[in-house]
């Protein structure tokens, strides 16, 4: 009974640890879903953000470069150590510090908007879109996967 009680108690305490995210969105992650926009458009390497609540001006810092590969067809993408532009609801613009591998050349992405269940790049005057629950998980850089 004893043995019981004490396996009962250790699950009670272990358990919410064994199903939590082992990395928990950060705040820039958390401002990006209450703009509209899926977390998966930062990379779980995010240290440190700042944004400008009257402008939407926003800057957000990761840990170094970082380099990619983004869902559903699998581009090369790089993300510089940091990244700015301006949010507001629905629309990132002015966008720079991401840069995309299509067509045997790197494209800078200048925005994003969410469309319904679709996100729309943009690339100068060019657009792509995107089903938004590709953007679901905070991708990781490349070398940088956490050990199982």
């Amino acid at each position: 009974m004893i043995n019981s009680l004490l396996l009962f108690s250790l699950l009670l305490v272990f358990a919410p640890l064994a199903w939590s995210d082992p990395n928990p969105p950060t705040r820039a992650h958390a401002e990006l879903t209450n703009y509209g926009f899926p977390i998966g458009l930062l990379p779980s390497s995010v240290q440190n953000y700042s944004l400008n609540q009257s402008t939407g001006e926003f800057s957000v810092h990761l840990g170094g470069s970082c380099r990619l590969t983004l869902p559903p067809d699998n581009y090369l993408a790089t993300y510089s150590k940091k990244i700015g532009g301006k949010i507001e609801q629905g629309r990132i613009a002015e966008l720079n510090g991401i840069s995309v591998r299509a067509f045997f050349k790197w494209w800078s992405i200048t925005g994003i908007r969410s469309s319904g269940d679709n996100l729309v790049f943009e690339v100068g005057m060019v657009t792509a879109k995107y089903p938004a629950k590709n953007f679901d998980e905070s991708p990781e850089c490349d070398g940088q996967k956490s050990a199982s």
